[in-house]
């Protein structure tokens, strides 16, 4: 106990003190301004703030659980019709949400495999693996079986299948057949998309329901291209893919691209002449479209080798000769 030393106060410009803290013991008490910084502190003030929200809304949660759990059990009691009717709502409600579930589970299981397609073809063409590029080419008929829009390709994948020998060839013969039909498929979906959006932005009397609008539409995009190329993405599926398609356009610089083709397609002195709401909805249409070519780019099974690959330039004239229409 007796090496403890007490609390002392001095003043900084105390010339007997110089010596002392200059060179300042190990086991020094540091001043009370010292001992925590500020941006430590300010960090311990967040993560309170954080934690205080994260503590009331996990109470207002909790609190209308047992309020709904109450509610619940109450009524199923109770005798006569009240009682039976909310057994029967419960058993729907159960039922719906297993449903919901299954087709969720599902959706994301087949993502995945779109995802290990994919990244098993581009290992198979980067290390001239053929038994790889076999199996990848199987799994890729396993996942369009039963699709009768493909059928005829299928069946000419197979015909052709056994004719190839060289490394990679039987990829691009996939490619060839079977997904670039697809491709024309997805295009038409992009531009109807992009369409939309450019008509309900430039019509729209209020921001928020564009906005909201937009954001619907695109996420109907993103499930539609997937279901396309075989996911069939339920809810979590779809904000699954958006955060990928995100990614990818971070990632690629996607949106200073898109800006700069308006720039060049329309001109400046026709955007500055443009309406606003035009203006508007030109680039939310462009923007669209950029989002649903990420998609494809995303969730296409295999990389794009014998097919054109889709580009946002490529929908853009199209685009603007549609809204101009």
């Amino acid at each position: 106990m007796s090496d403890i030393r007490e609390p002392r106060v001095f003043s900084p410009d105390d010339p007997k003190i110089v010596g002392e803290t200059a060179q300042p013991a190990d086991d020094a008490p540091l001043p009370l301004d010292e001992e925590i910084p500020p941006q430590q502190r300010r960090n311990t003030g967040a993560s309170v703030g954080g934690l205080f929200l994260s503590a009331v809304a996990a109470l207002a949660g909790l609190a209308l659980t047992v309020s709904f759990a109450n509610f619940v059990s109450t009524a199923l009691a109770r005798d006569g019709w009240v009682g039976w009717t909310a057994l029967s709502l419960l058993v729907i409600a159960i039922g719906t949400g297993l449903i919901i579930l299954g087709r969720e589970i599902i959706g994301l299981v087949r993502l995945r495999r779109l995802t290990r397609l994919r990244r098993n073809a581009e290992t198979a063409i980067r290390t001239r693996d053929i038994a790889l590029e076999r199996k990848t080419v199987a799994g890729l008929s396993a996942t369009f079986r039963g699709r009768r829009d493909l059928t005829w390709n299928l069946a000419r994948l197979r015909d052709h299948a056994g004719d190839v020998r060289d490394p990679g060839d039987l990829l691009r013969l996939a490619d060839r057949e079977v997904i670039a039909p697809l491709d024309t498929v997805a295009r038409r979906l992009v531009l109807k998309s992009a369409k939309r959006v450019s008509v309900v932005t430039a019509m729209s009397p209020m921001v928020w329901v564009a906005m909201l609008y937009v954001m619907v539409e695109n996420l109907r995009l993103l499930r539609g291209l997937a279901t396309l190329y075989g996911g069939r993405p339920g809810g979590i599926g779809a904000l699954r893919i958006a955060r990928l398609v995100i990614t990818h356009i971070v990632a690629t610089g996607g949106l200073a691209m898109t800006d700069d083709l308006l720039g060049q397609f329309l001109g400046q002195d026709l955007l500055r002449r443009l309406s606003r709401r035009l203006g508007e909805g030109v680039f939310n249409g462009a923007l669209t479209a950029r989002v649903g070519v990420a998609a494809i780019e995303v969730t296409r099974p295999i990389p794009f080798l014998d097919s054109e690959p889709i580009r946002v330039r490529d929908l853009l004239p199209e685009l603007l000769r549609r809204s101009g229409s």
